[in-house]
C-alpha cells in the first residue's frame, strides 16, 4: 500500500497530486460514474471530472459539488461526446472508463480508449469499456483492466475458472499475451501484469461486498493512484487491498447491509496512515 500512497510536497498546488478523468453514465446508470467519481476522489486526487450523458448530470450535480461534471450531448459515447470533453482530456492525468456506460457504443469507446492510451494517459477500463476489440488499443500501453468472471469471458473470449490456482494462471496468460494489467474481481481477486500475480483474499465479512456499486468504488481507487502515477501494477494491487480493507470495515460496523457510500467513507480511513507530506 505504501508504494501507491505518495508522499505530497508541502508546497504542492491544485492539479499536482492528480487529475482524474472519469467517462460513463446512462440512464440507467448514474450512480455508477458518481461513485467512480468519488472513489478517486478519496484516494487524495485534487480534481475529478465526469463526463457523462446530458439527462443525468444534473442528478450526479445534486449528488455533490466535489466534482466537475461534464454533460454530454448523446445518450451513448460518440464522437461528438468525445469532442465535449475538450480540457478535460488534456487536463487529466488518469482515465477511469466504462462504468454504468450504455451499451453499444463500441466505436465511441474505441476512439476515446485510442486517443488517451496514445497519449500516454495510464486508464482503467471497467464494465462495457470491457470488449475484445478494446485490447488492440490497449496492449503495451498503461492499462489496468478490471473484470469480473463474466466480463472477464467477454473481453478474453474464455473463462477464468472457479479455482484460486485457475484464476491466477488464466490471468497471468492473458496479461502476458496482451501485456496489461488484469484485475480480475471476487472473492479472492487476482491480479496480475504477466510477470508475477497477487491474490487478495478477504474475511468472510467480506461478502457484503456483493452490494452493487463495490466494483466502481475499486475503479475509482484505482484510477486515484494511476493519477499520482503509480505504476499500473501497483495500483492495482494497492486498489484491491484498500477497497477490500474499506470494505470490511463497513461491514464490520453495519454488518451485511451495507451500500458502496459506506465503503467511499472508509477509504480515507484506510489511507491516512499513509499519508506523508515533505
Amino acid at each position: 500500500m505504501a508504494r501507491a500512497c505518495l508522499p505530497r510536497r508541502v508546497l504542492s498546488r491544485k492539479g499536482e497530486n492528480g487529475i482524474v478523468l472519469v467517462v460513463g453514465g446512462s440512464w440507467l446508470y448514474h450512480g455508477a460514474p458518481y461513485l467512480t467519481a468519488m472513489a478517486a476522489m478519496r484516494t487524495g486526487v485534487d480534481l475529478v471530472y465526469v463526463a457523462v450523458p446530458d439527462k443525468v448530470a444534473t442528478a450526479i450535480r445534486a449528488m455533490t459539488s466535489s466534482l466537475i461534471v461534464l454533460p454530454l450531448p448523446d445518450s451513448k459515447l460518440t464522437a461528438r461526446s468525445i469532442d465535449r470533453m475538450g480540457r478535460a482530456l488534456d487536463d487529466a492525468t488518469a482515465a477511469a472508463v466504462g462504468p454504468g456506460l450504455a451499451k453499444g457504443c463500441e466505436k465511441g469507446l474505441l476512439k476515446l480508449v485510442g486517443h488517451l492510451s496514445e497519449t500516454g494517459i495510464p486508464l482503467v477500463l471497467d464494465a462495457t469499456a470491457l470488449f475484445a476489440d478494446v485490447l488492440l488499443r490497449v496492449s503495451g500501453r498503461r492499462c489496468v483492466l478490471t473484470p469480473h468472471a463474466g466480463e472477464f469471458k467477454r473481453l478474453y473470449g474464455s473463462d477464468p475458472g472457479s479455482e484460486v490456482e485457475q484464476r491466477v494462471d488464466r490471468v497471468l496468460e492473458v496479461s502476458r499475451l496482451h501485456k496489461v494489467v488484469t484485475l480480475l474481481k471476487g472473492p479472492v481477486d487476482v491480479v496480475s501484469d504477466g510477470v508475477e500475480a497477487v491474490v487478495n483474499r478477504k474475511p468472510a465479512i467480506a461478502a457484503a461486498m456483493t452490494v452493487g456499486g463495490t466494483g466502481d468504488v475499486l475503479t475509482g481507487i484505482v484510477a486515484g493512484f494511476l493519477a499520482k502515477k503509480v505504476p499500473e501494477m501497483n495500483a492495482a494491487v494497492a486498489g484491491v487491498y484498500a477497497n477490500g480493507l474499506a470494505g470490511v470495515a463497513a461491514a464490520q460496523r453495519k454488518g451485511l447491509h451495507i451500500t458502496p457510500e459506506d465503503v467511499l467513507e472508509e477509504i480515507p480511513l484506510v489511507l491516512k496512515k499513509y499519508d506523508r507530506v515533505v
